[in-house]
């Protein structure tokens, strides 16, 4: 009896990792698409700041370090200065292709290590943080090492 108790309760633990794992792949699937639409389509192929503002949190915000000291843009900031560099851009856009190192999924909140190359160059090591919102998964702080 006891065994068949033990064997019945593994069953019940597998099943419940399993359908945990099966979440979180399809979390973290969705926060690849957000990054790639918002991040790597809105920031770096067009400088849109419709897609960025459709992936990123209304509250973002960007954290950098430079010479010592860590500074702060905040989304309407940065979504400006894309759109006005889309504007001003005479040449072709650059060949950007963007590697996720890794998407870690841990209930509603998720970060991202993506790497980003421009015209084969190694430019960014970018950390996204995420939350999971009623609409969704939305980016709301990068930090990132330039190359």
């Amino acid at each position: 009896m006891l065994k068949r108790i033990g064997v019945a309760v593994l069953s019940v633990s597998l099943a419940c990792v399993g359908a945990a794992v099966a979440d979180d792949s399809a979390d973290a699937t969705a926060v690849k698409a957000v990054i790639t639409s918002a991040y790597i389509e809105g920031v770096h192929r067009k400088g849109d700041p419709a897609l960025m503002r459709a992936g990123f949190h209304p509250d973002f915000r960007m954290y950098m370090l430079r010479d010592g000291k860590v500074g702060v843009v905040t989304l309407d900031e940065w979504a400006e200065r894309m759109g006005r560099g889309a504007k001003e851009r005479n040449a072709p856009a650059p060949r950007i292709e963007a590697e996720f190192s890794s998407v870690d999924v841990t209930g509603s909140t998720a970060v991202a290590r993506v790497e980003v190359r421009r015209d084969g160059k190694h430019v960014f090591t970018d950390y996204l943080s995420l939350y999971k919102l009623p609409e969704g998964w939305r980016i709301v702080a990068k930090t990132f090492q330039s190359h």
